[in-house]
């Protein structure tokens, strides 16, 4: 029977200094890597020139870019504009200096961003393909480039599900982990064990029982670990309550000594099972651009314009109306909405699509008919 799973990878692959690769990052430049590739070989196979690839691929990175970070803060941070106008763009922190990354895209102003840049690109190229021409290639490859994208968030444990007691359901406790097992140099643990409740149930409201075992190096003092447990490990639960609760409001934790010599903390407390809503994304972008590809492959020589990029829109969209019912609103100010953000930002894509492929479909019969 399948049960919930405990998710504590580390959304970093390595950090030296200030500096820090992340999964996100990686998947988010893989994605870009990858669909340049398969745009050589949808030239090749339409015989366009494949020089073209390269400036498109330009066009498509600062427009992704440009437009999702703006879209973030336009959306979901606005006072970020006049609080923190160099926030906007700068992957880092000035004080204290501390490499970050774009913290915050938002994939509506990525959509928007990328229709402006292929318009833009469809205007001074002269290419032998007009705007929506163009526009049902690239689709195809943002469905791969978002189900990479989804993979990092889910990486940094962000836009996150909201509870259930599904058996595929997720326990991010990664975040928790890290705040703990910070600053391991000077850190008084030796290793820890995540251990879930023999019952291993999950109850109505996705909340189920776990214990933490720290495991102190030789060395430590009965005290420093009391002082440990009740003062960093404490901090770092109180601190996530989107992951974690405490045992009926109360931090269960206790140190013992180990036959060994050492000591050991253990601490009870409820994981929040929660909807993995990034990997329900990441497969169906998965999923669309194989159906997306295929259509095009095989209507390749007398593909009808609009045709892709429609369905694109519509299915997209559509799919993330619905999704964000299983997800936590990003920002406070949803809660007092009939909709969230993400749901009010599709309906005008989504309506955008079906304008689209029915002049698709309208377009074909008038040609049929001359």
């Amino acid at each position: 029977m399948l049960s919930y799973i405990i998710w504590n990878g580390s959304p970093e692959i390595l950090s030296i200094g200030f500096f820090s690769l992340r999964y996100y990052g990686l998947l988010f430049a893989l994605g870009f890597l990858i669909c340049q590739q398969i745009l050589y070989y949808i030239h090749k196979q339409e015989g366009k020139p494949e020089k073209d690839v390269d400036t498109l691929t330009v066009y498509m990175i600062v427009a992704t870019i440009v437009g999702a970070r703006l879209g973030h803060v336009l959306f979901y941070e606005p006072s970020m504009l006049w609080n923190d106008p160099l926030g906007v763009f700068l992957p880092f922190k000035l004080s204290p200096f501390r490499f970050t990354g774009l913290q915050g895209l938002a994939s509506h102003g990525a959509a928007v961003g990328i229709l402006f840049g292929l318009w833009l690109y469809s205007r001074k190229k002269h290419v032998n393909q007009n705007y929506l021409q163009i526009l049902d290639r690239i689709v195809i490859l943002v469905c791969l480039t978002g189900c990479l994208i989804r993979l990092g968030n889910f990486f940094n444990s962000e836009i996150i599900g909201k509870p259930t007691n599904s058996p595929l359901g997720v326990v991010f406790i990664n975040s928790v982990i890290t705040d703990i097992t910070v600053d391991s140099k000077n850190n008084p643990l030796e290793s820890y064990k995540m251990v879930k409740d023999s019952a291993n149930v999950v109850s109505e409201n996705g909340r189920t029982p776990m214990s933490l075992y720290l495991f102190f190096k030789a060395g430590t003092s009965e005290a420093a670990a009391n002082e440990f447990v009740n003062g960093t490990a404490f901090q770092a639960f109180s601190n996530k309550g989107d992951f974690v609760e405490f045992v009926d409001n109360n931090f269960d934790a206790k140190v013992t000594a180990e036959p060994s010599g050492t000591y050991a903390g253990k601490i009870h407390f409820l994981g929040i099972v929660r909807h993995p809503a990034q990997l329900y994304e990441s497969i169906s972008c998965l999923l669309l651009f194989a159906l997306l590809l295929w259509y095009w492959n095989k209507h390749k020589l007398n593909l009808p314009e609009g045709r892709i990029f429609g369905v694109f829109l519509i299915a997209l969209w559509s799919l993330r109306f619905a999704y964000e019912y299983l997800k936590e609103n990003q920002v406070q100010f949803e809660d007092e909405l009939s909709f969230n953000m993400g749901q009010i930002l599709s309906i005008p894509l989504v309506l955008v699509g079906v304008w689209v492929l029915i002049r698709s479909f309208k377009k074909q019969a008038n040609n049929t008919q001359a």
